[in-house]
């Protein structure tokens, strides 16, 4: 179980820190201006599907997806199709990542930028605004409800926009009792890393449309963009589709074609 093993790993960490949560918090409140990643989001999908495109160096399941990466060049490249926002990877040890990438990506660009990683204590939390992300990512299947309201009103408290990611009916349940702005829906098990194309698709009704509903994992074209739009999805986070391929930004284009939304 590859989710088992990663929190676990985090979870020792977070435990074996023993920084003060409350500096951190002062800290993160005096931390640059954030960049407004679900008012971007909001806006961009208007008119036509809004893309967070990711920066992934490799994952668990496949191992190294692109070698070389700089994380600054693949940002402008996103930015360039007119992605709406990053997300970057910053788990080293399972995806490859860095908070050097986050930083980079952002300094890059004029995007919001999510930290994709496995938050599991508030010291993550404020760690995220610290290095400068705009949204922070919570799991929802990685936390108790006490963690997952408790995270989120501290996100929220400190500036950062709050992405939390679902993968069930039950999950999404918990976001909206948590007070969640923004829900994801991973078509990918966290359990098995195995993709499911129509999970989202079934899920986006359960989400209220004053939400900002993402589509994660999976998206691998128009056709598939086009199908989560007609679902009501505001935006689709894009990750290795784009990173093993040449021209991320003709990618990011053709995603954003979709325009029907229900």
């Amino acid at each position: 179980m590859y989710l088992a093993k990663i929190l676990e790993r985090h979870r020792e960490t977070a435990q074996s820190d023993s920084r003060r949560l409350s500096q951190l918090i002062e800290e993160a409140k005096f931390a640059g201006p954030t960049r407004g990643f679900v008012q971007r989001l909001r806006a961009d999908s208007i008119q036509q599907l809004a893309v967070i495109a990711e920066i992934k160096r490799r994952s668990p399941s496949k191992g190294v997806l692109r070698e070389g990466i700089i994380a600054s060049d693949l940002a402008r490249a996103y930015e360039i199709g007119t992605a709406s926002c990053l997300s970057v990877l910053t788990d080293d040890v399972s995806f490859g990542g860095s908070v050097d990438d986050l930083q980079q990506a952002r300094a890059a660009t004029a995007l919001p930028v999510l930290r994709k990683d496995f938050t599991v204590s508030e010291l993550d939390v404020c760690d995220a605004r610290i290095m400068g992300a705009d949204c922070v990512l919570l799991i929802a299947a990685a936390l108790t409800q006490a963690e997952l309201v408790g995270f989120h009103q501290l996100a929220t408290e400190i500036g950062l926009d709050v992405l939390v990611e679902t993968h069930d009916e039950g999950e999404v349940e918990r976001a909206l009792l948590a007070d969640a702005k923004m829900i994801g829906v991973n078509q990918r098990d966290l359990v098995t890393f195995q993709v499911d194309h129509e999970r989202a698709v079934r899920m986006a009704a359960e989400i209220p449309s004053e939400i900002v509903r993402v589509a994660e994992s999976g998206v691998r074209d128009f056709n598939d963009a086009q199908s989560l739009r007609n679902a009501g999805y505001d935006a689709v986070l894009v990750g290795e589709s784009l990173v093993v391929n040449n021209d991320p930004a003709a990618v990011i284009a053709s995603l954003r074609v979709a325009i029907a939304k229900n």
